[in-house]
């Protein structure tokens, strides 16, 4: 559909927008004002788009409906949310967004008259439908299992990859169909109800460890198959900004199994999470670990000269951020030079540490990647691991067998002493014992992070 003059330059500023926002999201610096430049494209491109539309009273009363309804809830959600539960709600917005396109591609197909519908607009449509689908549907249970609504660990039957294949299959011949044959109605409908169900059975086997990576790439699904409602609309604004998501998305899906050390394919397909005891590890019984109480490491703590702070997901859980950052403050105040290793997937989502550290007001010059520390783990007089688990285990390097060999790690081995906090000995998402637990350098602190970041703080001032 040809736009006036004003509304494609509205459409194209709504576009920079975006770009420069999501430039902007790549610094944790820049973060916030990203947010904010991209959300101020979002509301131009809505606007613009009313002038667009051609309305009744009745679309005007059901606009001003959900307009009414989804302002409180979207801006209650992202309030009342906790960190640790920011990808269950990436989850489910996500999958909401999916759930709209493949609809809105329906609805826009079947008003149309017959035989007046293109060859791209019909390729468009199935292919928002089917993405569109299978994402509402995998978001869904990647949000249950995040959610502990259903077990995390992968849900496999015999047959299963054959079985998706078929569904698979099933959804190309249709759409060849709907798309060559003309049966629009009953085959979008099918196509609907398949990719659906090809959604589930795609986030199935995957287990929670797992559910970050899934989430990212469902999230590329939704932004393509926006990008396809774009192409049947006539609508370039929902072009760019789909193909952006979808780009961001998929470079995000690659990185974090970069990180992780695996292959997306095994990353989606290895059914990772599935914890088997082997004869080894039934047959070593139980292991004997070194333990401290607070004031014995608030002492050795005190008396270093460098300490590298390693926050993970338990620090998160807790909300321990702030206790982190007193505690950091305690040892600058005693001369005691202080770094946060962060590790590409900390937590559950990348990112998400330094937008918890960030939230207690650690200085953004303090937070080391990984590469930029790893190197200096061997000056360090204490890794003080909060929380995290598997991104320090060392069988990352040394265990050929390892489900977790092969993926990057946080050297935090190599410290002089190492103090590992957790509330028990419990292993991480990836289900093996962490050996760094048994090192003659550790000293295990076992409790809740925050308590006992906050008793550390005290034996600091202490000692």
């Amino acid at each position: 559909m040809g736009l006036p003059s004003g509304i494609t330059l509205l459409y194209l500023l709504a576009a920079v927008l975006f770009i420069v926002g999501l430039h902007q999201l790549s610094s944790p610096r820049h973060a916030r004002s990203g947010n904010l430049v991209a959300a101020a494209g979002a509301v131009i491109a809505f606007i613009t788009t009313l002038f667009v539309l051609h309305h009744s009273a009745l679309n005007l009363i059901l606009m001003a409906l959900a307009i009414l309804i989804g302002i409180p809830i979207g801006a209650v959600a992202a309030r009342a949310v906790k960190m640790t539960a920011m990808p269950q709600m990436v989850a489910s917005f996500n999958g909401v967004g999916g759930g709209a396109a493949a609809l809105v591609a329906i609805v826009e197909f079947l008003g149309r008259p017959a035989g007046t519908t293109s060859l791209v607009v019909s390729i468009s449509v199935v292919f928002a439908v089917v993405i569109g689908a299978t994402s509402f549907a995998g978001s869904g249970i990647a949000y249950a299992k995040l959610q502990e609504m259903m077990r995390g660990t992968p849900i496999t039957y015999p047959g299963q990859q054959p079985v998706n294949a078929a569904v698979g299959a099933a959804i190309l011949l249709l759409g060849v169909l709907v798309v060559v044959a003309g049966i629009g109605v009953l085959g979008l409908w099918l196509l609907l109800l398949l990719a659906l169900v090809l959604g589930v059975a795609f986030v199935l086997p995957i287990g929670g460890a797992d559910m970050p990576v899934v989430i990212s790439l469902l999230n590329a699904f939704t932004g393509l198959a926006v990008a396809g409602d774009g192409f049947v609309l006539g609508n370039p604004v929902l072009i760019v900004g789909g193909t952006l998501v979808g780009a961001s998305g998929t470079f995000l899906t690659m990185m974090m199994s970069e990180a992780m050390g695996r292959s997306i394919a095994n990353l989606l397909f290895g059914a990772f999470g599935k914890i088997q005891v082997g004869p080894e590890t039934a047959a070593s019984g139980p292991r004997n670990v070194r333990s401290g109480s607070a004031e014995d490491i608030g002492t050795l703590l005190a008396y270093s000269q460098r300490v590298v702070i390693v926050p993970g997901y338990g620090l998160a859980v807790a909300q321990a951020q702030h206790a982190a950052r007193d505690l950091a403050e305690a040892l600058e105040k005693r001369g005691v030079a202080v770094e946060y290793a962060i590790h590409p997937v900390a937590g559950r989502m990348p990112g998400h540490m330094n937008v918890l550290l960030a939230e207690a007001n650690v200085p953004y010059e303090q937070l080391k990647d990984m590469d930029e520390i790893n190197d200096s783990f061997k000056s360090t007089d204490v890794a003080l691991v909060v929380g995290a688990n598997d991104v320090v285990n060392p069988a990352a390097h040394n265990s050929p067998g390892s489900p977790i060999y092969g993926m990057p790690i946080l050297n935090a081995d190599q410290a002089r002493n190492i103090v590992f906090m957790k509330r028990s000995m419990r292993p991480g998402f990836a289900g093996i014992d962490n050996e760094l637990m048994y090192d003659p350098k550790t000293i295990m602190f076992f409790g809740d992070a925050k308590d006992s970041l906050t008793k550390l703080v005290a034996a600091v001032k202490a000692a």
